[in-house]
């Protein structure tokens, strides 16, 4: 019997222009998935970090606990702003 471990890993959720949900996983590159619906999302992308897992030859850092994501909203002037003549 295997001993299994469950691990926690962090996942950023968008919307896009057409309301569908894109679910990424910073741990691994180019993990990302999508679903109409965040249930749908999150199965996708447990597939994608699974494939990710099995690929990859390097340990995954178990000692980190993830604790959630913060959006920071920031005011551009216009020198931020492309010029065009």
């Amino acid at each position: 019997m295997q001993n299994k471990k469950k691990i926690a890993f962090p996942v950023i959720v968008e919307i896009d222009e057409d309301n569908v949900l894109i679910v990424s996983c910073p741990m691994f590159k180019g993990c990302h998935s999508y679903g109409k619906t965040i249930d749908e999302a999150l199965r996708n992308l447990t597939e994608v970090i699974e494939l990710c897992i099995e690929e990859s030859n390097e340990t995954i850092d178990t000692t980190n606990q993830y604790l959630g994501m913060r959006e920071i909203n920031i005011e551009l002037t216009n020198k931020n702003q492309p010029a065009y003549a």
